[in-house]
């Protein structure tokens, strides 16, 4: 039985708990005016971040029932939102992973989410809003999860032995995971990476390994397209290493890199399927200049091209 100084935290807590659930719209019958549940939003966030678990691994992790689980896993195939490939190890088993209409889905509802939250926090001052997510990190701390890094530890450097081969490894596992990319897109990877070492122009070229507690999460090359043209190429972030500004790091590297050799204009490639990386690009000031259809690694897919006018010692051209 609680004693009666426990009784006023207890109401408090759940006085809390009824606060913020109506606050974020957990009660409504579909989270974000979507008509997605809160579990289903939350299986979508899981899938978009990880690299193809299993059922079994979302049910342990998330504490779900595994027949509720396989019974909203199976609604989410019939929409259309997800894919299952069977493991290697064991065809009994299948990874699971988003289709492009489920990453184009995700890509919407987590925009919608930020946008909610942005709301919440706009007639907040900047101290208020730190006061917030202190104590809101302190809460996730005091009832047993991991204190949210405020500055997390990452070192851009230039490759040593070994990690070019690993660039070429990672692109292939991981679009084969979280695409379904076939070899082709690793042997496109390869033969970039080979260009670059055979070219060797340390003035005008660069390739940057992130490297976070002693392991490679992230790499990102550019590379001399003209006398006046570079382009970013091979913008790579681990799973376990997404959500810490890393990518960015790596594109603001390119793009300070590019200025001081000279260069008038920064341009990429990339496929509209890749939200993730499309969003760090937009936020570096990157604009879409063209589309096109094209078929590769076993996909269909739309092809981008984006760029950024760069001056000499000042601030990007709109």
């Amino acid at each position: 039985m609680a004693g009666a100084g426990l009784e006023p935290r207890i109401e408090a807590i759940r006085g809390f708990n009824r606060f913020y659930t109506q606050k974020i719209g957990v009660l409504q019958r579909g989270l974000l005016s979507s008509p997605f549940s809160l579990t289903e939003v939350r299986v979508l966030y899981e899938l978009q971040r990880r690299a193809a678990p299993t059922a079994s691994e979302l049910g342990r992790d998330l504490g779900l029932d595994a027949g509720y689980l396989s019974r909203l896993l199976r609604g989410l195939e019939r929409r259309g939102l997800i894919g299952r490939q069977p493991a290697a190890s064991d065809r009994r088993r299948s990874h699971l992973r988003l289709t492009r209409q489920g990453q184009d889905v995700f890509a919407g509802l987590d925009a919608r989410a930020s946008g909610e939250v942005a709301g919440m926090l706009k007639d907040l001052s900047p101290p208020e809003q730190e006061r917030l997510v202190d104590a809101l990190r302190t809460v996730q701390e005091l009832l047993g999860g991991p204190r949210p890094p405020a500055a997390p530890a990452c070192l851009l450097r230039p490759p040593r032995p070994g990690d070019l081969g690993w660039v070429v490894h990672r692109h292939g596992v991981l679009y084969a995971q979280e695409y379904g990319w076939d070899a082709g897109f690793e042997a496109l990877v390869a033969s970039i990476v080979a260009e670059f070492v055979k070219r060797q122009r340390p003035s005008r070229e660069r390739c940057w390994i992130a490297e976070r507690d002693g392991a490679n999460v992230g790499c990102v090359f550019l590379v001399q397209k003209t006398r006046t043209v570079a382009q970013l190429r091979l913008l790579l972030v681990e799973p376990a290493a997404r959500g810490l500004g890393i990518g960015s790091r790596l594109v603001d590297e390119c793009v300070g890199f590019a200025r001081q050799a000279g260069y008038r204009k920064l341009v990429l490639w990339t496929n509209d399927v890749l939200h993730a990386a499309r969003r760090i690009y937009a936020k570096a000031g990157f604009r879409p200049t063209s589309r096109r259809r094209h078929h590769s690694f076993g996909h269909d897919l739309v092809a981008e091209t984006w760029a950024l006018g760069l001056q000499p010692g000042g601030r990007p051209r709109e």
